[in-house]
């Protein structure tokens, strides 16, 4: 659908060992360069509103970017994937101001209140609990993966996988090969 136009997508990855792919910025960044690659109207409304920029609010000159953009008429359905928001760790900061997860979070909610009716948005991540605390007052749907039982033979094909192509599992007895694969199958918690 990208391709013959029918549809916008921008991927976001939030990288636990890149320091880079943990803040709003780059989020923004990437979901922009993205979408402007993909339609000339959207590389318009950025070049029409670029004028705007200030240095020292780079975070909500983007976000307001992304906003105009995405509000953009006219223009076919967009889809958003932001992969692994888990993965934005939830560091000390100074009082009242918010970790890369919480400012992340918070553009989530703000896109969702806009309430575009041609903005799709998928987000990936394990439900910890501050998550699932933003995630449940929005309106989506929620699918989880867990408990599904093709995700759970899945993960137990991977552990079988590894135990029997391990050199050093190979010495193992049978039966400390299975129980191996029992347990870790059983207690990955959809991971």
């Amino acid at each position: 659908m990208r391709k013959s136009g029918l549809a916008s997508l921008a991927f976001y990855y939030f990288d636990f060992s890149d320091v880079k792919k943990q803040h709003r910025r780059g989020l923004l960044s990437s979901l922009l360069f993205q979408l402007c690659g993909q339609s000339d109207p959207y590389c318009d409304t950025l070049y029409s509103i670029y004028k705007d920029f200030d240095d020292d609010h780079v975070d909500s000159s983007l976000t307001r970017w992304l906003k105009d953009v995405l509000r953009s008429s006219g223009q076919p359905p967009v889809y958003l994937i932001l992969d692994g928001l888990d993965a934005l760790h939830e560091c000390r900061n100074p009082p009242d101001t918010p970790s890369p997860r919480e400012n992340v979070l918070i553009l989530l909610e703000e896109l969702v209140d806009l309430r575009l009716p041609n903005l799709c948005i998928c987000v990936t991540s394990s439900l910890e609990v501050n998550i699932k605390t933003v995630l449940d007052r929005l309106d989506f749907r929620s699918i989880s993966l867990h408990d599904e039982e093709g995700q759970q033979q899945d993960i137990r094909d991977y552990v079988t996988s590894v135990v029997h192509s391990d050199p050093q599992a190979q010495r193992w007895r049978a039966e400390d090969k299975e129980l191996a694969i029992d347990v870790l199958s059983q207690n990955v918690n959809g991971m």
